[in-house]
């Protein structure tokens, strides 16, 4: 029994060291924006609102239910004979009213451009959980990558402060013992800043993990890794176009005007506009029709008596409330008013959005190729000439300090600017959503 607890027990121990390493899965930044636009409730919940008001407006067109009524009229209280008066009768009646104008069709209009809006909705949705998963993936991946580079330039400062104690216990060179104190400083100014960084780097990938829980069932519990090289974001193929054309102006009004979340609010506006021709059906009259049928028994000799059939129209007619409807209809036109209001300064916050994620990609784009084709490259020959003038006791230990940490400085600011260009050109295709629809749409009319 004991040999077989002992047996158990590296059995246990793989499959527990298996389900760590299966769920510490590589995540790539494409997996990411995948998963999370895969379970992100409220796309679903778009969709299921657009389910209930298309099928919202299938019925509201229904006229109502017509009125049907049964009674007698003019039954004898004396007697309660049925054929002792000529009056009495038994009827029968139907009534029917009819909305006024086009109540109907402008209810059943309004809500399929309603129901309209949740497609732009859910795609404009799924640009900004890519842009925001995007921005989370690279921050937690700029923090990981600051870590390796820090941990890799570690050792060569504990190397330095072993070469700093071991001159200064022996008097060679120039080591003084503030020269000590400051590379053990800024070896423990290292620590700290791995410190922060790992706290960076957690609260990153735990926010990253809201987007990738499927509801309490997830990888909210999961350990996940992230790729070890940097991933490429590519530009939208109409955003040189949109730069190079002298009536770039033009071209991107006509790309952002094709724009998700303005699609979504023209609809809106269209839905809009049939609540005010709505409100305006107030002022036409409701009509009604009805029928009715009367059956007589036989006079009190035996002879028939002729039944009865009736027939009318009523309407009712708007003419008090006139005031009211005139205040529903400007009710109904403020709101349109308001919608369009939205819309240009929603416009006007894409273009300018635009404008300054352009501005910011260039500059990066001149950065990143000074960093790769001089700076780095002159950060390190400053830190190698430091190191070696030292060595030589021609330099000073504090400037071999200062060396190292301006050329790690230096590649912290390299990595940084290729995650902030990668954020900002993830920005930028989100400007440009409309124009990839736009294309899509030209190619697609084209074929047929």
């Amino acid at each position: 029994m004991k040999r077989q607890y002992l047996f158990s027990v590296p059995l246990v121990f793989t499959w527990l060291l298996t389900g760590f390493v299966h769920a510490a899965e590589v995540l790539s930044l494409e997996q990411a924006v995948a998963r999370a636009q895969e379970i992100d409730p409220w796309l679903q919940q778009s969709v299921l609102l657009e389910q209930s008001q298309k099928a919202e407006s299938e019925f509201v067109s229904a006229l109502p239910d017509p009125v049907v009524s049964v009674g007698v009229a003019n039954l004898p209280l004396d007697s309660f004979d049925f054929s002792q008066e000529a009056m009495t009768q038994a009827k029968i009646g139907v009534a029917q009213m009819f909305p006024r104008g086009a109540t109907l069709r402008l209810r059943e209009e309004k809500l399929q451009r309603m129901s309209q809006q949740e497609p732009f909705k859910r795609e404009d949705r799924k640009q900004k959980v890519k842009v925001t998963v995007t921005h989370l993936w690279l921050e937690a991946f700029r923090a990981a990558k600051s870590i390796q580079l820090i941990e890799k330039d570690r050792s060569l400062f504990e190397h330095l402060v072993d070469v700093a104690q071991s001159s200064y216990s022996t008097a060679m060179a120039n080591t003084k013992q503030q020269d000590l104190v400051r590379a053990q400083l800024e070896l423990t100014r290292l620590e700290d800043r791995l410190f922060r960084l790992h706290q960076h780097q957690d609260e990153k990938k735990a926010r990253l993990k809201e987007w990738l829980s499927a509801g309490e069932v997830g990888v909210t519990g999961e350990v996940f890794k992230l790729t070890d090289q940097l991933p490429e974001i590519a530009v939208s193929q109409n955003y040189k176009s949109v730069s190079a054309t002298s009536e770039n102006s033009n071209l991107l009004a006509h790309y952002i005007q094709q724009h998700p979340v303005l699609m979504g609010l023209d609809t809106q506006i269209e839905a809009s506009s049939t609540d005010i021709e709505l409100a305006r059906q107030a002022y036409k009259p409701q009509w009604g029709i009805n029928a009715g049928y009367g059956y007589r028994d036989t006079d009190p000799t035996g002879q028939d008596r002729a039944d009865f059939f009736s027939v009318g129209v009523s309407f009712d007619m708007p003419i008090f409330s006139r005031s009211k409807k005139s205040k529903k209809v400007k009710a109904a036109q403020t709101k349109t008013e308001s919608i369009k209001t939205q819309k240009a300064l929603q416009l006007r916050q894409l273009v300018s959005g635009f404008e300054s994620a352009q501005a910011k990609l260039q500059r990066m784009e001149q950065r990143k190729t000074l960093y790769s084709a001089r700076l780095l490259k002159e950060m390190h020959e400053q830190a190698e000439a430091s190191l070696t003038a030292y060595t030589n006791d021609d330099g000073d230990f504090s400037e071999v300090v200062r060396a190292r940490i301006a050329e790690l400085n230096a590649h912290i600011d390299a990595l940084n600017i290729d995650v902030d260009r990668l954020k900002t050109i993830a920005e930028l295709n989100y400007f440009l959503a409309g124009a990839e629809a736009v294309n899509y749409a030209g190619e697609h009319d084209e074929k047929n």
